[in-house]
């Protein structure tokens, strides 16, 4: 049996300031769009909004900024109900950012051929580390991001583990557009980004707010 983990009041010196909110924001998402662009090189896939904008990427050929950011409009309702106009609003600023980076990387990085185990393994790891640095700000990257910390505050589930489940899901959905080499391979860095956030994204432990 999981209970609720007891809120910690933060002291005012271990409060992160506009700056540092800002900074993490921006560096935040700019690593995990980097890690989408591999992934998107690769053809690959990963879990939550940003696995499903990169299928309705393929399938459609619309790009995967916008994409990104219509899939995530719908979870801000779910975040501002559950989590308050701060945390909605910040994980709006988030979404944008990714939305935004994800035209800036093709500019700055052209196309190459990249090994596939590559891009997707090291793709997940920024995407998952990108993830981490944003929730330590009050933020996510939307859509299941959002959900799996709401489970995490309620019910003291890990929010790596509450995402991997859901991710599977995403995942073997990208049969229908993915070449099954490319979905196993996915499949694996999935679990690479959802271990990420599980080893490093506790309740109570990170002291900074």
């Amino acid at each position: 049996m999981t209970t609720r983990p007891v809120d910690v009041p933060i002291a005012s010196g271990l409060r992160h300031t506009l700056v540092e909110d800002v900074f993490g924001l921006v560096s935040g998402t700019f690593v995990a769009s980097l890690g989408i662009y591999l992934l998107k090189s690769a053809h690959a896939v990963t879990g939550g909004t940003a696995g499903l904008s990169l299928l309705l990427t393929y399938a459609s050929g619309w790009s995967f900024g916008v994409l990104y950011l219509l899939t995530n409009l719908p979870f801000l309702v779910l975040a501002i109900r559950a989590k308050g106009w701060d945390f909605a609003l910040r994980t709006l600023v988030s979404i944008g950012l990714v939305s935004g980076f994800a035209y800036l990387h093709p500019l700055m990085l052209p196309p190459a051929p990249l090994n596939p185990v590559y891009a997707t393994l090291v793709g997940n790891l920024l995407a998952g580390v990108g993830m981490l640095m944003v929730f330590r700000h009050r933020s996510s990257l939307g859509g299941l991001n959002t959900l799996a910390l709401i489970v995490q505050d309620r019910f003291g589930w890990r929010a790596g583990y509450v995402q991997l489940a859901m991710d599977a899901v995403i995942i073997l959905s990208a049969l229908s557009v993915v070449p099954a080499g490319n979905v196993a391979l996915s499949a694996a860095g999935a679990v690479l980004l959802n271990v990420v956030l599980a080893f490093n994204h506790r309740p109570g432990r990170y002291l900074g707010y």
